[in-house]
């Protein structure tokens, strides 16, 4: 434990920060296990909509400082290939 004040601060800050951290990061990944629930189950419309929801989340998510953007675009660009490529193929279908 520190005893210099300002390290005293420090230590409630990061805790603070860490809680603050640790629950946005689990809504990011809540709804990017929205996205694949709905991609499982090949209900387009339902995995469009959670598809928009994780990209903003995911855009939210840098802003905030919780990932770097590099990981958020790389994520983002691999979830709207797999719902593109799962409507090419319900077009096909078609």
């Amino acid at each position: 434990m520190p005893n210099i004040q300002s390290a005293k601060k420090r230590v409630r800050v990061t805790a603070r920060r860490t809680l603050r951290n640790t629950s946005l990061r689990s809504a990011l990944k809540t709804t990017l296990k929205k996205f694949e629930a709905a991609m499982a189950q090949n209900d387009l419309e339902k995995a469009r909509l959670a598809l928009r929801i994780a990209t903003r989340a995911l855009d939210k998510a840098v802003t905030k400082g919780i990932i770097h953007k590099n990981k958020a675009n790389r994520k983002k660009s691999r979830l709207t290939r797999r719902f593109n490529a799962a409507m090419a193929q319900a077009a096909q279908a078609q």
